[in-house]
């Protein structure tokens, strides 16, 4: 008889968590973005956020919070009620390449959080003021390495993945180039269009509308592959400077403690996202690529994060940049 007791137990959590799965969400859902309105992950995330309420029946609103590369958004989600009514939007600069930069990272990026999806690959791109007097990235080497003392490259703010793209650019020219950290990613296009800042590593998804309209002129991908939108250009790799790969991914995690059968339900409403028409045309607009369906879901991503973590440890260690 008493040995009933604990699977009688299990049985009724298994059912409470269908219940929940099948009543959740009742009421309007939180996508922190931890960056400014404007940059690459707020439109990532605006677009799923679009698509994810007319998948759930219940409006997903995107809320941006940004600052410490990210990690007060982030950290906000980490200490949110694990009720599933708060999501965080996360770039691998968050879940990943802070918790090596910063000496005090506000999260544990492997514990505090409940992986749900991951949602798309980024590349990163080296873009120039369009004034720049370097066409190939052996003429932008030579000149940074004649000019340093006087160059200055913009970011999203000290700690993103567009400081630490550069960090590691600088590394493999062997130069040491000034950082002028911005709030965000869009304010720093500002003023590399208007020609006060000589060049960025920035996201696919902002720079390519600004390299379609001349507004900048791109160098090189700074990933392991070319992207579809810019298929012409040649990676650093290619160019050049072996092993530089930045590419950045996103993905949605909830508070550690969120029931497992709504973190399951998210993961299936992402996917069912990622597999509509009209998000995978709007990435593609974007330069984001969709990622495989083997790669979504959370265990996949619980795995992951520890693997990108140990990873970016390596050249940001080696960099010997930190932050406070």
């Amino acid at each position: 008889m008493w040995r009933a007791i604990p699977t009688a137990v299990f049985a009724a959590l298994a059912l409470m968590n269908a219940a929940v799965a099948q009543d959740w969400p009742t009421r309007p859902v939180t996508m922190v973005v931890p960056y400014a309105a404007g940059g690459p992950i707020d439109t990532i995330g605006r677009i799923m956020a679009a698509r994810l309420s007319e998948v759930l029946g219940q409006q997903v609103i995107v809320e941006n919070l940004a600052g410490a590369g990210g990690m007060t958004g982030a950290n906000r989600v980490a200490k949110a009620r694990p009720d599933g009514y708060t999501v965080l939007l996360a770039s691998s600069s968050v879940l990943a390449e802070n918790q090596s930069l910063y000496k005090k990272p506000l999260y544990n990026a492997a514990t505090d959080f409940a992986p749900v999806s991951l949602i798309a690959d980024s590349a990163r791109i080296l873009i120039t003021r369009k004034n720049f007097p370097a066409n190939t990235l052996a003429e932008f080497v030579a000149y940074a390495k004649a000019h340093q003392a006087t160059m200055q490259y913009a970011s999203a703010g000290a700690g993103s993945g567009l400081h630490i793209c550069a960090v590691l650019l600088n590394m493999a020219m062997g130069t040491n180039i000034t950082h002028v950290p911005y709030r965000g990613s869009a304010p720093a296009m500002q003023d590399l269009i208007a020609g006060r800042i000589d060049f960025m590593c920035d996201q696919i998804s902002t720079a390519y509308p600004q390299i379609k309209a001349g507004a900048v002129k791109a160098i090189a991908t700074l990933g392991q592959a070319r992207v579809a939108v810019l298929a012409d250009l040649a990676t650093a790799q290619e160019q050049g400077l072996a092993d530089l790969d930045c590419n950045s991914w996103s993905s949605l995690v909830f508070p550690a403690g969120t029931p497992a059968a709504v973190v399951r339900r998210l993961a299936e409403a992402t996917s069912e996202a990622l597999n509509s028409q009209v998000v995978r045309e709007r990435f593609d607009s974007v330069g984001v690529t969709v990622v495989a369906p083997e790669r979504r879901g959370p265990d996949y991503l619980a795995k992951y994060i520890p693997s990108e973590i140990a990873r970016w440890a390596i050249p940001i260690k080696a960099s010997g940049v930190s932050v406070d």
